[in-house]
């Protein structure tokens, strides 16, 4: 392994006490700051370089240099003319590794209607123009063109949820793994931190890449003769990616092997024919200990953006700068999340002190004024969960621990994420920590056979609606009729009802006058413009006017997705229908406003076509449609409008 000393050249980043050494490097300049002359490994990234653990590439990065390798990473490359942001590094000792960014690039770029999003929230000035569609396809490409000698390894989000055959919503085909169409030479999938630095081990043992089987969370491209021991007995073999496109069904089947096999503690490997070749999935790394995922966060990252975005604004940055995660997992297993395929289910926590080491770095910044925008995580209270009989959860292959009903050997008990608000609000500096992440309110309200769990769920519940909550609270009950939350792997709208008892209650007895504010889907598969109709009535009735919804957008690598995709239920196989053409889409998506006069004559017109004009006169109190109505008041029909209440209501009553 290469070693080399950082020069102390004193040039400082403006307004903090970071040297530019301080950063990754991202230049030939940079590198010669720190006295490099050559580097082990070279990233590639299609967000903006920004130095703190919520950013991919920064993660890699730091893990890999804590190691002792030489990094640098080379944020947003532009991918035209004579690609000389890809040959300004050189040739990197052991391989280019690709960080499409924190989100998938189509998801970032694409709204559910495929039209543009109003900015990239991961490129400087949210500009569209940093970034090619699929950089995990463009980047590699260019990257072999130049070197075609050198490893490419895919890594992040996009690669990891196209590892096998998968939809893709905005081609509006099946896609092989993403190697297919790369050129790539082995994907990284989940949470890369143990998996690149084991493959710089062996790579830096003089290893090819092309013998690097053995490792485990990769996968690669083989030969039939040359799959390692062979097709054995444990071998899980997918539906081939031929066949599936020939057969809907098949891919259904498949997939319901995937995303059991994500969420295993012990998974299988699974083996999948495309192209005359077999796509080998290696099973998981074990979920990070403590002590591992305390490393990661606390790495010297500078929290900062890098210096060559002096006086630009990176939204997504501006949006977690002053939050912390404080675990990594989510066992809710919502049918259209990605976050157990890529993080898996289980929970993995930093320590206490970890956490707080992270807050009084925040309190420290030049623009903090003592309120933390978020303390939590893929969901808000899942912190310190696990099994009560780890034996049972050895055995288990269910995608979600909570759904259709909460596992009995689950240990809901939220004593120690009490003791970690309880320490944070204790720190000098900090004025107020809010919870940010969403809220699993069945967690809240689950009564377990543990009265000290049922008792402690109910402090967690008073403590984080009058200490916690910004003036709203964000919760996703995503639907309200029982099919259709029983599809997306959601809990009975009766939850909601009982939680927001709880939460309009605890705050007429303290004196707030704060919101909920649910989040709603339309045209998730399962869903018919009556279960609108009927979402539209209730959510009336509750005196609600919806603001926080969106519509379905199938991403790679989701249980909804495939449904959505192939027409079947992926686990029970039965045909499951779904609304597809924007004419469809958009007849569900507008009883969300059925307040507004200028949607009135439409919703109408739909529900007589659908054979439910009974439904007009629930939602419209008996009042007759008029052209006149149409262009009266955005008043004209009372509620509460979800949206932020003005900033006294954030006060207590006195």
């Amino acid at each position: 392994m290469s070693t080399g000393k950082t020069r102390t050249k004193k040039k400082m980043v403006e307004n903090n006490n970071y040297k530019l050494s301080d950063f990754l490097p991202t230049t030939k300049k940079e590198c010669e700051l720190r006295g490099w002359d050559t580097l082990d490994v070279i990233l590639f990234s299609g967000d903006a370089y920004v130095d703190h653990p919520s950013f991919g590439a920064a993660v890699i990065g730091r893990t890999l240099e804590a190691s002792g390798y030489r990094v640098a990473i080379v944020p947003q490359p532009d991918w035209h003319g004579d690609f000389r942001d890809f040959k300004k590094l050189g040739r990197p000792r052991l391989f280019f590794g690709i960080a499409p960014g924190c989100m998938d690039s189509m998801v970032n770029k694409y709204t559910a209607n495929r039209r543009l999003r109003s900015e990239d929230a991961y490129s400087p000035d949210g500009r569209h123009d940093c970034r090619p569609e699929y950089p995990t396809i463009v980047y590699t490409r260019i990257l072999k063109q130049l070197y075609p000698d050198v490893p490419v390894a895919l890594g992040g989000i996009e690669a990891s949820l196209r590892r096998l055959t998968h939809y893709d919503y905005w081609q509006d085909k099946l896609m092989k793994c993403i190697l297919c169409d790369s050129g790539a030479d082995i994907i990284i999938y989940g949470m890369g931190e143990k998996v690149t630095l084991r493959l710089c081990q062996e790579l830096d043992k003089g290893r090819s890449i092309d013998t690097i089987h053995d490792i485990p969370q990769t996968v690669f491209l083989v030969d039939k003769n040359d799959i390692p021991g062979g097709i054995n007995e444990n071998d899980i073999i997918l539906h081939s990616h031929e066949t599936c496109l020939r057969n809907k069904r098949a891919q259904a089947e498949n997939f319901r092997h995937i995303e059991e096999e994500s969420n295993k503690m012990h998974a299988q490997r699974l083996l999948q024919e495309v192209d005359g070749k077999y796509a080998v999935v290696n099973p998981p790394f074990p979920p990070m200990t403590t002590e591992e995922l305390d490393a990661s966060f606390d790495y010297p990252y500078t929290r900062l953006p890098h210096p060559k975005y002096k006086n630009k604004r990176i939204p997504a940055y501006e949006m977690i700068k002053h939050s912390v995660n404080i675990h990594r997992g989510c066992f809710g297993g919502c049918a259209f999340c990605t976050i157990s395929a890529h993080q898996g289910k289980f929970i993995s926590c930093r320590s206490k002190e970890s956490i707080l080491r992270e807050v009084r770095k925040i309190v420290k910044m030049p623009d903090f004024k003592g309120y933390l925008s978020d303390l939590g995580g893929p969901s808000a209270n899942m912190y310190g969960m696990h099994g009560n009989n780890l034996k049972a959860c050895e055995r288990c292959k269910r995608p979600s621990c909570i759904n259709p009903e909460i596992c009995p050997n689950l240990n809901t008990d939220h004593s120690k994420l009490l003791e970690i608000y309880h320490a944070v609000d204790a720190i000098p500096g900090i004025k107020k920590s809010f919870i940010g992440s969403g809220v699993r309110y069945d967690l809240l309200l689950h009564k377990s056979k543990d009265e000290h769990s049922n008792h402690v769920a109910q402090q967690y519940t008073r403590e984080l609606i009058t200490r916690h909550v910004s003036g709203r609270l964000k919760v996703a009950p995503e639907h309200t009729s029982d099919r259709v939350l029983a599809l997306m792997r959601k809990p009975s709208f009766r939850l909601f009802n009982e939680f927001k008892s709880i939460f309009d209650r605890i705050n007429r007895e303290e004196g707030l006058n704060q919101q909920i504010i649910p989040y709603f889907i339309s045209s998730h598969p399962g869903c018919h413009a009556e279960d609108m109709a009927e979402l539209a009535i209730i959510t009336k009735q509750l005196d609600f006017h919806l603001e926080q919804v969106q519509d379905f957008t199938p991403t790679p690598m989701t249980v909804s997705t495939e449904t959505w995709y192939t027409g079947y239920d992926p686990y029970t196989l039965e045909p499951v229908y779904s609304a597809k053409t924007p004419r469809d889409k958009l007849a569900q998506r507008m009883f969300f406003f059925w307040y507004k006069p200028e949607e009135r004559m439409n919703i109408e017109r739909e529900l007589k076509r659908i054979g439910r004009s009974d439904l007009i006169h629930k939602l419209y109190n008996g009042v007759r449609y008029s052209a006149d109505n149409s262009r009266s008041s955005k008043n004209a029909y009372p509620g509460k409008k979800a949206g932020y209440p003005k900033k006294k209501e954030y006060k207590r009553k006195k």
